[in-house]
């Protein structure tokens, strides 16, 4: 198995100080026996008390991981560190010691059992649909309830206006939004706590007038479901926020292609971290993102990381203009990296234009942009050849790396566009001497 770089390795990490702890820890000499077989990492570190954990990886298409120590962060620190010593070229080759072999036999049996409720069952298929019938009704009718009562709140603010909005707080949207999720709708109660934050940015009205209407279109598709196509019903259905089962999703034919991980972010969202990861289909020209979500400082789907070609088949969700997909079945990669082209601003804005024609409701889109990086005193800039410029948003801190790589010229940046503006992930790179990085922005020491 091919070696992983660190950067790949620390995305891994559910924290910075895991990957601060790792990284000291990779340096000392308190490991012992450790090893690998190409397919599993495993050692042994002196802990304190005279203790010694006992550190297992699985390097397949979807890493696990088991260590003896009582940490709840996963992976834990020990995984970590031991990945890195690999990376590093410190592990040697040899057979799995007792303690590894034992806990790889008992995964490989887990993972052949299947679970005896769904036995014998196709996938996607349901256990009793008359049931199953019955509780979509009774959840549709509890949806459409709560979008009635968010339709007479957006007739509220719009008829007292929305001069002195900002000094409502965010406890004026919350409580509507709350009334939305004990509706079954998540996903309009998520757009609505996203408004206030626009509060904060000079010309907040349009944006805010901009986000209400766009509430107030989804309550009138939701309302006309049946009447629309079944692309865009299924759309709607999404950003209200009804669920679709993986296995339903992975059900559906699947594209079978090489696929880039271009990039890959994490944020924080109301009482829960989302991390996004997005594809580029190197034969097809699609792109398709992969999202995981965890409560705060929980682990996050680390399947795949920016920086990967993977082949596989993935499977995309219903709706028009849906980016988001699971990966389904995997091979070994055997092409090199085909990157996306890079477009220009005018081509961006366009394809942008036809996402929000097949999906109003759509915030961003992935792009790949030739563009320098412009500092300034207030937010930085990316300027285009043709002298075009767009904001760059979204960074914890300056891009300086980012200013560094380009030498102040054009350089292609991967990121996701918005009408906000452009958020940059990472530099694809073309060769050895200009290798991909997600290192953007500067980070603290």
């Amino acid at each position: 198995m091919e070696v992983w770089p660190r950067e790949r390795i620390l995305l891994l990490a559910p924290d910075r100080a895991s990957v601060e702890a790792a990284g000291a820890l990779a340096e000392t000499r308190t490991w012992l026996d450790v090893g690998t077989d190409s397919k599993v990492l495993w050692g042994s570190c002196a802990g304190g008390g005279g203790r010694l954990y006992q550190t297992v990886v699985d390097l397949d298409s979807s890493p696990a991981y088991a260590c003896s120590c009582p940490s709840r962060k996963f992976p834990c620190k020990h995984a970590l560190a031991l990945l890195l010593q690999w990376s590093d070229g410190l592990v040697p080759a040899g057979e799995p010691p007792p303690f590894a072999a034992a806990w790889l036999s008992a995964r490989a049996v887990r993972e052949a059992q299947p679970e005896s409720a769904s036995a014998g069952r196709q996938p996607g298929e349901l256990a009793d649909p008359a049931a199953a019938a019955k509780r979509a009704a009774a959840r549709a009718e509890r949806v459409a309830a709560g979008l009635d009562e968010l339709d007479q709140w957006l007739c509220d603010q719009i008829r007292g206006g929305i001069a002195g909005l900002e000094r409502a707080g965010y406890a004026h949207f919350d409580k509507m939004a709350a009334r939305l999720v004990d509706a079954q709708a998540p996903g309009v109660a998520g757009m609505l706590r996203s408004i206030p934050a626009e509060f904060a940015s000079v010309g907040w009205p349009s944006r805010v007038i901009e986000q209400l209407g766009a509430l107030h279109l989804l309550v009138q598709a939701h309302r006309r479901l049946d009447e629309l196509p079944a692309d865009l019903a299924a759309t709607v259905r999404a950003r209200i926020g009804y669920s679709v089962s993986k296995s339903e999703v992975l059900a559906q034919p699947g594209l079978v292609d090489h696929w880039f991980a271009v990039g890959l972010v994490d944020t924080a969202e109301y009482r829960l971290d989302t991390r996004r990861v997005w594809l580029y289909g190197a034969a097809s020209g699609r792109w398709a993102v992969i999202m995981s979500f965890a409560p705060p400082g929980g682990p996050l789907d680390d399947t795949v990381v920016a920086g990967r070609l993977l082949h596989a088949r993935v499977h995309f969700y219903p709706g028009s203009g849906q980016f988001r997909a699971l990966v389904g079945e995997q091979t070994s990669a055997t092409a090199g990296a085909t990157m996306p082209p890079a477009e220009s601003f005018a081509d961006v804005r366009a394809r942008f234009g036809r996402l929000v024609a097949a999906d109003p409701w759509a915030a961003r889109m992935p792009a790949l942009i030739n563009a320098a990086p412009v500092p300034s005193p207030g937010p930085w800039h990316m300027r285009a050849v043709s002298g075009e410029c767009c904001k760059i948003i979204d960074l914890a801190e300056e891009p300086w790396p980012l200013l560094a790589r380009s030498g102040g010229g054009p350089i292609e940046v991967f990121g996701e566009w918005s009408p906000r503006g452009f958020r940059p992930l990472s530099l694809l790179g073309t060769n050895a001497t200009e290798p991909f990085s997600t290192a953007v922005v500067a980070r603290a020491a």
